[in-house]
């Protein structure tokens, strides 16, 4: 398995509606202490335009199988079929994709990890062209968030700055 990806200082920050980090933040401190998942949609004109929580079901599947399912929801995620298909659903209804997935990541570190990697790069991930979102939460605070983007087949990790109006 490929090692896990850090922020690199030296790319340039990816730009985010304020409006968006507020709610991923926001999304991701009410969740504490389990990790909190969703989706953001967006157009050819606005990347991110607006956000869909989804439900983190790591915990059914850790109950139901241990050893498929050895993380619980506080150190893992699982997004609920159920709400990414819907989520998916009224993109195409309104013309938008699913530009990004993000997760948070509760007393650990800013980065995309192994088994973050081997989500975004399994055969039949429902988005592979979105960009992957990390949320770092500490003693229920948010200090950073970071986009994590394909350069290729590779993925390179950016600072997250809120866009100027």
């Amino acid at each position: 398995m490929a090692p896990r990806i850090d922020v690199d200082p030296l790319l340039a920050p990816v730009r985010v509606p304020a409006e968006i980090l507020h709610e991923l933040c926001q999304h991701a401190l009410e969740t504490v202490p389990e990790e909190c998942c969703g989706l953001i949609v967006g157009n050819s004109l606005e990347r991110y335009r607006r956000l869909v929580r989804c439900q983190n079901v790591m915990a059914a599947k850790h109950e139901e199988d241990p050893r498929e399912y050895p993380r619980g929801p506080d150190t893992a995620y699982f997004m609920s079929p159920h709400d990414y298909q819907m989520a998916q659903h009224d993109a195409d209804e309104a013309g938008e994709v699913i530009t990004a997935v993000y997760h948070s990541h509760v007393g650990a570190d800013l980065y995309f990890s192994e088994m973050d990697l081997a989500y975004a790069q399994q055969p039949g991930f429902p988005f592979p062209k979105a960009d992957q979102i990390v949320v770092g939460v500490f003693e229920h605070q948010v200090p950073r968030v970071a986009v994590f983007r394909r350069d290729g087949s590779a993925f390179a990790g950016h600072r997250a700055e809120p866009a100027s109006a």
